[in-house]
């Protein structure tokens, strides 16, 4: 009977208030929830207390798991949820995958305080799953927001405040106020960018490729909402036109509203089109009408398990081989092959099998708690091959200015993998 318990009583939700009274809402994300950590669902049961005074009643919800239940309680009256999570650990700990759906669930109602409690059930000499190391009301003080890198492998940062809390039809979208940070932008959880950060990324993303081809005049974005990537790209005075193909018009909303510090107006700038839609729509539309080809196509996306998923695909890549110009690149982040090498091995393969020259980076992205993996992918630009002077002449031929990371010994760097990720290129 061993195994791990946990509560949270959650207070001051900043939820979407139909979640707090409407059944079919909450079972939704409770069951997405369960699926994302990784539980077996085997039933559910909710009931709506009826108004009281004028006021909508909660919602109670039990749902059964093989490996336990989870239980949970809304009032609506007072923006409060309770939350129950016990799990067993008799045959295999799933004390992390616990862990995670209480994760989960605490920021999807988004509380203004909570308080947290973990216990350790079993009987005395049963062995301990080692979770009780770090307490949980610990690692959850003062608004600590958490990511997972995999099912054994969590970092975190304090919000001081929660700026913007908001579902859109795609993904749950939340600015915070960090005082490591600056403003931090997080979609379904997961950190994305911030405004003293976004540099790491966004520049090992666009530079390297941008200036190993003599002239970009034409990018097209998927994904980039926030505008970070769009930004580095009109760092390049040849740099005509820009078409973004973002999914979720709400994190362009939100990027206009909070994240000016990341895209420094590039938002805003003439040159760039935005169309909302898919990614795979956008490009097969494209390679049918047959009349745009680009420069540079940055895939600047959300990882592989969100509505993302189908554009990290062989079939993918081959679409978007057609709509590249002669002597263009595909630029894309694979995760971390410290903390996904799998998937990191996976996808330079798919790519590999579309393009002649595909050419992984590497660069410790601080928000991201992590080694991270990038990669550019053509069949003729080698941003290998230029000269650490040449890189420097062009910088300095196309006024290529406040660089926090990229300059022309960094460029040569990012490719300087080390041995454990070569050994994922084998093969």
């Amino acid at each position: 009977m061993q195994g791990l318990h946990l509560t949270a009583d959650l207070y001051e939700c900043r939820c979407e208030a139909a979640l707090l009274t409407q059944e079919d809402l909450l079972s939704a994300l409770c069951r997405a929830a369960v699926a994302a950590a990784g539980l077996t669902l085997v039933a559910e049961k909710y009931f709506v207390f009826p108004d009281y005074q004028g006021q909508p009643g909660g919602v109670t919800g039990a749902v059964l798991l093989a490996e336990s239940h989870l239980a949970v309680h809304t009032w609506p009256e007072r923006s409060a949820v309770t939350l129950d999570v016990y799990v067993c650990n008799f045959s295999t700990d799933n004390s992390t995958r616990a862990q995670q759906l209480l994760d989960q669930l605490i920021d999807s109602f988004n509380p203004g305080s909570r308080s947290l409690k973990a216990i350790q059930r079993g009987e005395d000499g049963e062995p301990s799953t080692g979770m009780n190391t770090v307490p949980r009301e610990t690692l959850n003080h003062s608004n600590l927001l958490l990511e997972w890198l995999n099912e054994d492998s969590a970092y975190g940062y304090r919000s001081e405040r929660l700026i913007e809390s908001t579902r859109s039809a795609w993904q749950a979208i939340e600015v915070h106020e960090t005082a490591q940070w600056g403003r931090l932008f997080r979609l379904d959880g997961s950190f994305m960018t911030s405004e003293r950060d976004e540099f790491h990324y966004h520049e090992s993303l666009v530079h390297p490729a941008a200036l190993t081809h003599p002239e970009p005049r034409s990018a097209l974005v998927i994904g980039g909402g926030d505008g970070g990537s769009t930004e580095e790209l009109f760092k390049h005075p040849s740099m005509a036109r820009i078409v973004m193909a973002e999914l979720d018009p709400e994190v362009i909303r939100v990027a206009r509203t909070h994240l000016g510090a990341v895209h420094r107006g590039a938002l805003g700038d003439p040159r760039l089109e935005i169309r909302i839609g898919d990614g795979w729509t956008t490009v097969e539309a494209m390679v049918e009408e047959g009349s745009e080809r680009f420069d540079l196509v940055i895939l600047d996306l959300t990882d592989p398990d969100t509505p993302a998923f189908r554009l990290y695909s062989r079939e993918f890549f081959a679409l978007t081989r057609r709509i590249l110009a002669p002597g263009g690149a595909l630029v894309m982040h694979l995760g971390s092959p410290v903390f996904k090498p799998e998937r990191v091995r996976q996808l330079l393969g798919e790519l590999a099998s579309c393009y002649t020259i595909v050419r992984p980076m590497g660069v410790y992205i601080p928000l991201y708690g992590a080694y991270w993996g990038l990669a550019v992918a053509s069949d003729q630009l080698d941003p290998c091959a230029i000269p650490q002077d040449e890189i420097a002449l062009r910088i300095a031929a196309r006024g290529v200015t406040d660089l926090e990371l990229y300059n022309e010994a960094t460029h040569h760097g990012l490719f300087a993998l080390p041995n454990y990720y070569r050994r994922l290129l084998q093969g």
